[in-house]
């Protein structure tokens, strides 16, 4: 069993004063895909040292902001930083690795792609939201390039868009804001419909509403359970297949939480 876990550790220095290390110890994932690292990549291995994990990893270049990685048991064969749209804003967003899954005696030598992605949040009626829809055009692009190779490939990470109704306590107010938009939520359409990658937090989550993946820190969003499914592992069919466990590792109260976003956990069969 090949256990991925992704999360949104909303700067990885706070999430580590906040338990984030007793969680991973206790959750022991082969991979851990990471965003808003908010990180220089000699503070990364500070926390997840590279005796123990192969590490990829895009900074972005607004210090304080952003971050992507990818932290794997195993070993790495290739990784692929960013998108090259030319954007400043869309550094620390992209990071792909190809991993490497030995043979046992009833499986033969395996790669499985990973991607830990971070989509720009947006702000209805400001720059960032053009930023967030040419960034979703590249990622639409690399995503359809990667599918056409038909292998195991798994983009993981926090999308920043509830794709229907059920991922969005409040969705009947929300449907003007950044993250429901209908222009937003297209591109997940386009990506399940057309290139043919799977939710599996939906397959696996049942018909809904939730689970849910992020609650504001503010209010009684997250004891109240008003949140959102923002943060998705996304399969080709190759890999959704393959899949045994879906879980969202929602802390037990309030009080225990390392970060608003909860990890996705995902174990595959290989």
């Amino acid at each position: 069993m090949l256990t991925i876990a992704t999360v949104n550790v909303n700067g990885i220095r706070a999430a580590w004063k906040r338990g984030m290390g007793d969680w991973l110890t206790t959750r022991k994932p082969d991979v851990l895909l990471l965003q808003e690292v908010r990180a220089p990549d000699e503070l990364l291995s500070d926390f997840l040292p590279t005796a123990e994990w192969d590490l990829a990893h895009e900074a972005s270049e607004f210090k304080g902001r952003a971050g992507v990685a990818i932290a794997s048991r195993l070993p790495m064969s290739a990784i692929r930083i960013g998108l090259a749209t030319g954007n400043a804003c869309d550094t620390g967003r992209w990071v792909e690795a190809d991993l490497e899954v030995a043979a046992t005696d009833t499986t033969p030598a395996r790669t499985v792609t990973v991607v830990s992605a971070y989509i720009h949040s947006g702000t209805v009626g400001t720059p960032s939201m053009e930023e967030k829809y040419s960034f979703l055009e590249a990622v639409t692009a690399r995503m359809a390039a990667i599918a056409a190779d038909g292998g195991l490939a798994v983009v993981a990470g926090d999308i920043n868009i509830a794709h229907r109704n059920v991922d969005l306590k409040n969705w009947k107010g929300n449907q003007k804001s950044a993250g429901f938009l209908p222009e937003e939520r297209a591109y997940l359409d386009r990506w399940f419909d057309d290139l043919g990658w799977r939710d599996l937090g939906r397959e696996h989550g049942g018909e809904g509403p939730g689970p849910y993946t992020w609650w504001s820190w503010r209010g009684q969003a997250f004891d109240n359970d008003a949140g959102w499914r923002l943060d998705y592992q996304i399969a080709t069919p190759a890999l959704a297949d393959l899949a045994r466990s879906v879980e969202v590792d929602r802390a037990e109260e309030y009080a225990a939480r390392f970060s608003d976003h909860a990890p996705v956990v995902v174990g595959y069969e290989l």
